[in-house]
């Protein structure tokens, strides 16, 4: 499950280094949460008409699949949130909910900051493709 970060970079195609993780994975083997999809979607509405990214992120939703939200996944999200609140470690709302995603659908997360994620307690198994955090 790519994290919003991620998808970018892939969206945008400037890091050789994550086009050629991306190819060693069948696409059926690669996905979204809502979540990530919603934040794109926002990121798009802030971007004049023919801009670049629209058409980049057309062709990104048709090859990706997209999960849908569902009780399993508010349920891990329930707990990161009661875990993250406890531990007084502050992390956005929508990544904790692409983090109970993950975890709801068994999925690695891939995101370009592994640091920020292992904030969480929950048991989040992570993979970072880029050199950066």
């Amino acid at each position: 499950m790519l994290d919003t970060d991620m998808a970018r970079y892939v969206i945008k195609g400037r890091s050789p280094e994550v086009a050629s993780r991306l190819a060693e994975i069948p696409p059926s083997m690669v996905c979204v949460s809502a979540m990530t999809r919603a934040e794109l979607m926002y990121g798009l509405r802030q971007l004049p008409e023919g801009h670049r990214m629209r058409l980049g992120l057309r062709r990104f939703l048709r090859l990706v699949q997209v999960l849908a939200w569902d009780s399993d996944a508010a349920d891990y999200y329930a707990e990161i949130r009661h875990q993250v609140i406890a531990s007084r470690r502050p992390i956005g709302e929508l990544d904790m909910m692409i983090a109970a995603h993950s975890l709801s659908v068994g999925a690695v997360l891939v995101t370009s900051n592994t640091r920020y994620y292992a904030q969480m307690v929950a048991p989040l198994t992570m993979v970072r493709w880029t050199a950066t955090t």
